[in-house]
């Protein structure tokens, strides 16, 4: 068995909410997160194109930045990125190699031990900040036992209520795990749930308070945003669509801002920013296939507003989605979006629901069975523009076969 191999075997012993077990990790590698500055960015959804946008403008303003992700799409290597380059296989294999005893020793669980990873990588990288995003919740995730100089929190929803709570109350307390007192944070909560995040004591800026937004589509192509923030005003373009790709990218200026980066990086990294499964459009069979990860009923409903806002009234649509997920929430945003739905599910994934079960939520659409991936995308009938959505592990199955690449065929969980 690789190390590789026994990493991802990991992922069957579940996820341990708790920080002593990365600490002990991190100081049998000799503490590699404390040779960088760390910025966490957390959020139901959005925290992933919000801290890709931010590592540009890091990258854009001479800083040798890091941008840990998760999950990855096609290639475990994906999780790790250093001056916008994703790290080689041979890279990530060589410090597996080293974390591995290590780990083995203390018990350490799949993402606690790809997050040490993550800061070996990036402290032997030379990395000089660190744009790391938070796996679940916050207060307990892995990546709260780094020591961030900045935490940024797009937006809470409900999604892993099993762990986190019911409520967006309960879940905001948990995200809000991620802020220190004193410091700089940046945030796109809810008005109502301001009060849960300033009672960390962190020294908070919301958009709609501190962070005033305004944006200006330009259709496929993304928005002009402008930025106000107090004592100075922003002005960039973004290439990420959708209102929330609007919002996500003035998040990731404000912090870039309060880190002291200038506006020409900010305008500079933030138009270069590339967010794949995420709003991403490839061509398929002379038309256009746009790949989306809304796995939440929140994501699923930016989707919907985000194509309506881009002209589109109905289209196919292949979906497929973790069984632990509100199915019956998130189709209820889809269909009326849908001329007709493919269900399907990632094979490599044991989360994901047999499309089956599936037909009940899609009542009055008409639908097909399709028991992979490739004879979903194959089932799609002649159109200009396709959707798929429902599951990142989804995407991460189907966006290879678009691209005409291999995935990486190892079973996922996390």
């Amino acid at each position: 068995m690789t190390d590789l191999d026994w990493l991802f075997a990991r992922q069957r012993f579940g996820v341990h909410p708790g920080l002593t077990r990365v600490q002990a990790l991190l100081a049998r590698l000799g503490d590699p997160q404390q040779a960088f500055r760390t910025v966490l960015v957390g959020g139901t959804n959005g925290k992933g194109s919000t801290a890709a946008t931010l590592a540009a403008i890091l990258k854009a303003g001479g800083e040798r930045a890091g941008l840990f992700i998760s999950p990855h799409l096609t290639r475990f290597s994906e999780r790790f990125v250093v001056g916008g380059e994703e790290l080689s296989g041979e890279e990530v294999s060589d410090a597996l190699r080293r974390v591995r005893p290590h780990a083995e020793a203390g018990g350490a669980s799949f993402f606690e031990i790809v997050t040490a990873l993550g800061c070996l990588l990036f402290a032997e990288a030379g990395v000089t900040t660190a744009v790391m995003e938070v796996g679940l919740g916050g207060r307990l995730d892995a990546t709260n036992a780094l020591d961030p100089q900045l935490s940024v929190i797009t937006n809470v929803g409900l999604d892993h209520t099993e762990v986190l709570g019911k409520t967006h109350q309960a879940i905001a307390r948990e995200k809000a795990g991620i802020l220190r007192v004193g410091r700089p944070a940046v945030t796109g909560v809810a008005a109502d749930l301001l009060p849960v995040l300033e009672a960390r004591g962190a020294d908070l800026w919301a958009l709609g308070r501190e962070v005033q937004l305004e944006a200006r589509s330009l259709g496929w192509d993304g928005w002009d945003v402008r930025v106000e923030l107090p004592q100075a005003t922003l002005a960039l373009r973004t290439p990420l669509l959708g209102a929330h790709g609007a919002q996500n990218a003035a998040l990731a200026a404000a912090a870039a801002h309060r880190l002291g980066l200038a506006e020409q990086a900010i305008r500079e990294g933030a138009r270069k920013v590339h967010w794949p499964g995420r709003l991403e459009v490839l061509p398929w069979r002379g038309g256009r296939v746009l790949l989306d990860g809304a796995h939440n009923p929140d994501g699923a409903r930016a989707l919907v507003e985000a194509l309506r806002g881009l002209g589109v009234e109905q289209l196919p649509i292949i979906f497929g989605a973790a069984a632990d997920k509100d199915i019956a929430e998130v189709a209820a945003a889809l269909r009326p979006l849908a001329s007709e739905v493919i269900l399907t599910r990632a094979v490599l994934s044991p989360r994901s629901a047999d499309p089956a079960t599936l037909v009940p939520s899609f009542t009055g659409v008409p639908l097909q069975l399709a028991g992979t991936p490739a004879e979903a995308l194959h089932r799609l009938p002649p159109a200009d523009l396709a959707v798929v959505c429902g599951s990142l592990y989804l995407i991460g199955e189907l966006r290879p076969l678009l691209l005409g690449e291999v995935g990486e065929g190892r079973e996922r969980w996390q």
